[in-house]
């Protein structure tokens, strides 16, 4: 846990790099925000602009998701495109670490899973309009272009965590891990992927996307990763006991038609979409495996079986040959 002495010490350098832009102007507190899953996430006020503030929490090494600046570089390489993100502000490489960047109002509802009160026609304007906001992201070339990104190690990853879940709570898995290991297609370039694209990581205003966040695991990535994600949040089906019925959401025939724009679907697309059902499997068992050996206590994890079971026997029937 931060220190309110850390937080004092943080607000000082931030208000120091800030000053010059807000000369004369009051500050207002750094107050945490709540929600973000990576480094410490604040908000404070300067005259009558807000920013947000993403640090290294004090004594932790800057990798994975803590690695703030990583997050901040990815912002700077969008600033002006297509893409909408937050505008990065300042930052500060001195340990801990923090960058500041606008605060952008908006609403960030994913329509299946979160509870909220939503026209459907809004929700279904703002999912087919994140789909072109995804076709322009994969439009960005790699940092670094290299071979093709081998799908092989992607599974493999998510083979791992499945399999660290205990065998109860993956009904199938094996056979699914085995159909998806005697399948693996053929890289292609990488592109910039975000890495948990849907309408939950988007701040949107009316019908319009104002600005993609949580940047916390974007990647020089393979683009059908990306779209099979998020094409998985198209179906309240996908998450018994979880969903909820949203009429005229965009099904992901048509999500996908919107992100192709006219364009030839990828190749093995089917098998990204059977590994999305995977990893989103795997993300959920291994929670629910934390949370009853008392790890991170959270009784709404019990929840999720009926939609682990789901998971695997959907991705199961996509990969099943078709007669």
């Amino acid at each position: 846990m931060n220190s309110a002495t850390e937080v004092t010490e943080l607000a000082a350098r931030v208000r120091a790099q800030l000053a010059g832009r807000h000369p004369g102007e009051p500050f207002g507190d750094l107050r945490t925000l709540p929600g973000g899953h990576s480094g410490l996430t604040y908000a404070i006020t300067a005259g009558t602009d807000a920013y947000v503030v993403k640090a290294v929490p004090p004594g932790q090494r800057p990798v994975g998701r803590n690695d703030v600046l990583r997050q901040a570089r990815v912002l700077r390489v969008l600033a002006g495109t297509p893409v909408p993100v937050p505008r990065v502000i300042a930052a500060d490489e001195h340990e801990p670490a923090w960058f500041a960047m606008e605060f952008v109002t908006g609403e960030a509802i994913e329509p299946v899973l979160d509870e909220h009160r939503l026209d459907p026609d809004l929700c279904r304007a703002r999912m087919l309009a994140l789909a072109a906001v995804l076709r322009d992201l994969h439009g960005r070339r790699a940092e670094a272009s290299g071979p093709a990104l081998d799908p092989a190690d992607e599974l493999e990853r998510w083979s791992r965590t499945m399999r660290a879940v205990p065998h109860e709570l993956r009904p199938g898995s094996e056979e699914l891990l085995g159909s998806l290991a005697a399948r693996v297609p053929k890289g292609v370039p990488s592109v910039l992927t975000h890495g948990d694209f849907r309408l939950g990581n988007v701040l949107c205003r009316g019908e319009r996307p104002a600005a993609v966040v949580d940047w916390e695991i974007w990647a020089d990535g393979d683009p059908r990763a990306d779209l099979a994600w998020f094409l998985l949040f198209t179906d309240h089906r996908n998450f018994p006991r979880l969903g909820r019925a949203v009429p005229g959401l965009p099904g992901e025939e048509e999500l996908l038609a919107a992100y192709l724009d006219g364009r030839t679907p990828p190749p093995a697309l089917d098998w990204f979409r059977a590994l999305a059902r995977t990893k989103m499997a795997a993300i959920m068992g291994h929670n629910l495996r934390r949370h009853r050996e008392g790890k991170h206590h959270d009784p709404d994890q019990e929840r999720l079986p009926p939609t682990i079971a789901a998971m695997i026997r959907t991705a199961r029937d996509i990969l099943a040959p078709r007669s």
